[in-house]
């Protein structure tokens, strides 16, 4: 699906929290967040300062973009916040921080990620199937690290457990390029 976006947008970046991950997806979010600063796209993130969150958030802020940062309480408590949050909005847990990221955000792209990433991916894919928004879900599929998942949607769309398809409600990106394709 092709989205017109030629105005400044709130880009929601769902991501990993850990750092012992491919030191390749921290050089590729770099790019990315440098690529939103420049564009003129606001970042809508989890606002911790681990992994690849900490990566897209000074990407985005040293490349002179804004960061609006979705902090629940207990990051907050445990020292946890990024530096490079320049708007924080604090939120009591991750259910709220979901909802508020999607209220923020124009679209949203997944990067590499783990439980927490699953979450909110179907959460507001789900939303999506239903009629809750509209926001396309990008899926940037950094290395290959969501193709055990697309084969997961593909084998379940085969066996009727989805709605449509769920390319109507996931776009997969394969580099920044697709990334800028999808928005262009």
């Amino acid at each position: 699906m092709k989205v017109n976006y030629q105005k400044m947008m709130k880009i929601a970046v769902f991501c990993s929290a850990n750092e012992a991950i491919d030191p390749d997806f921290f050089e590729l979010t770099e790019e990315l967040g440098q690529w939103m600063a420049r564009n003129g796209h606001e970042l809508v993130f989890g606002g911790c300062n681990l992994g690849l969150m900490e990566s897209i958030g000074k990407a985005v802020h040293q490349a002179g973009g804004r960061t609006i940062g979705m902090i629940p309480t207990i990051i907050e408590q445990n020292g946890q916040v990024s530096d490079y949050v320049d708007v924080n909005m604090p939120c009591a847990d991750l259910s709220d921080r979901k909802e508020i990221m999607l209220a923020q955000a124009d679209a949203i792209i997944a990067l590499p990620g783990g439980i927490g990433t699953l979450d909110e991916i179907f959460t507001v894919a789900a939303g999506r199937t239903i009629g809750y928004h509209r926001k396309p879900i990008i899926l940037y599929n950094m290395k290959g690290f969501w193709s055990s998942l697309i084969d997961l949607l593909d084998d379940m769309q085969e066996r009727g457990v989805i709605r449509g398809h769920w390319s109507d409600y996931l776009t997969v990106a394969n580099s920044l390029d697709d990334i800028k394709s999808i928005m262009a």
